[in-house]
């Protein structure tokens, strides 16, 4: 896929990723953006920048749009989807601890890895993630496990701003966030469909 023109993410949209971070769910979609800048493919590393010490994982079920969605129902949102794919939201979590809104702690370069896109049908519900980290699994979840389901983030976001072909909607990390080393490699799939390998390094 081309570079998305905007990365919208939805935050705590798990319940239990929500009290690992000592925060209550939300009552409405928590929405925030990431640059299109942080995007990498399979393969490229993920730099830890030196502002950070806490760099951190957080895979997620990415979907694509495909056509303009502008105040749409949850129905016509679905109908205007591209493809599901893997997405690495990676997190400097002392810096997002630290400041007000989370720009920079989710902006670095390369804090975004997204993986191969899955084009045909999808059950929303049935989409599992999971993260391993050197192979070990750290998150796991469904589509179904969700605060807020797929159509109507996508329905809620178009009711703020027009989704445009090309823009990605990341909605949102299971518990089992964790550290990324140097020497680390991290994989985000959703299963069967779609998965992103990274290395990690220290930026020089």
């Amino acid at each position: 896929m081309t570079r998305p023109g905007k990365i919208v993410c939805i935050g705590r949209n798990y319940v239990e990723h929500a009290r690992e971070l000592g925060n209550d769910v939300p009552a409405e979609p928590l929405i925030f953006l990431k640059p299109p800048s942080s995007v990498i493919r399979d393969g490229e590393w993920i730099e830890r920048p030196p502002q950070s010490s806490q760099v951190e994982h957080e895979g997620e079920i990415g979907v694509l749009i495909g056509k303009p969605l502008r105040r749409v129902s949850e129905q016509e949102a679905v109908a205007g989807i591209a493809g599901i794919v893997a997405v690495n939201d990676v997190t400097a979590r002392d810096l997002q601890r630290r400041d007000s809104q989370w720009t920079r702690a989710k902006g670095f370069d390369t804090f975004c890895p997204i993986g191969n896109v899955h084009t045909g049908p999808v059950d929303f519900d049935a989409l599992e993630v999971v993260t391993t980290v050197n192979g070990e699994v750290r998150q796991r979840a469904t589509g179904a496990d969700m605060v807020f389901r797929i159509p109507m983030l996508l329905s809620y976001v178009s009711h703020i701003m027009t989704l445009e072909p090309g823009d990605l909607v990341a909605t949102g990390t299971p518990s089992g966030i964790g550290p990324l080393r140097a020497g680390d490699s991290v994989t985000v799939s959703i299963t069967g469909i779609s998965r992103v390998t990274n290395p990690v390094r220290d930026r020089s």
